[in-house]
């Protein structure tokens, strides 16, 4: 199927482990009218972005708290308890992660993940132990889709761009990645990234 493949590059969030802002805050506020404002203008996935591209919590946190006083506490569970937002693996996917290693494919990830919440988060996740280079964006400073990653990536990884496929659920990063010469995935599940792996002779056919 096309070119070959010398090593596989995962997205995190929504690939390999669910994450919602949702199921942290549902716990905290009862009134769903509140709930809705605060994921709507407040604790936004648009703000969280600056966290993943760099910004520490410690400038934001205040920042947003002085924005919205009433829910000054809401922005504080978001900096101390953002594990939660995370409940589980997406169904699938981390199976796949061990098949791959075990048929002896090279594994990295480029992930949009804030430095202060991957080193809580990496330490719960013993897969990535199976990786032999995560890029993480708020530890760079350079955040999914900026060309600019991609070329770090492609660099730390050793490999040329073509010569690896990257799995990411969102458009833009995948757009990216393939007009910078990556083999791309557009991940919507586990089972239709099993099937493309098996075609690309990556996983055995079950």
């Amino acid at each position: 199927m096309g070119r070959a493949v010398e090593a596989v590059v995962f997205d995190v969030g929504r690939v390999l482990y669910r994450w919602d802002l949702r199921i942290l805050f549902e716990k905290l506020i009862d009134d769903e009218e509140r709930l809705n404002f605060l994921l709507s203008e407040v604790v936004t996935e648009e703000w969280h972005f600056q966290h993943d591209a760099g910004r520490p919590l410690a400038d934001m946190v205040p920042e947003r708290q002085a924005q919205f006083p009433d829910y000054a506490g809401a922005i504080d569970a978001y900096a101390t308890r953002f594990n939660e937002t995370i409940p589980g693996p997406v169904p699938g996917s981390l199976e796949i992660v061990r098949e791959l290693h075990e048929r002896a494919i090279p594994l990295y990830a480029i992930t949009n993940f804030g430095a202060e919440f991957w080193d809580g988060f990496r330490p719960t996740a013993p897969i990535f132990d199976l990786f032999r280079d995560i890029v993480v964006s708020g530890k760079e400073r350079i955040a999914k889709p900026a060309d600019a990653i991609f070329a770090l990536a492609a660099r730390r990884f050793g490999h040329d761009p073509e010569k690896l496929l990257f799995i990411d659920d969102n458009a833009a990063n995948v757009a990216a990645a393939r007009a910078l010469g990556w083999q791309v995935h557009h991940f919507a599940g586990a089972s239709a990234l099993r099937h493309d792996l098996e075609a690309r002779g990556l996983l055995k056919r079950r």
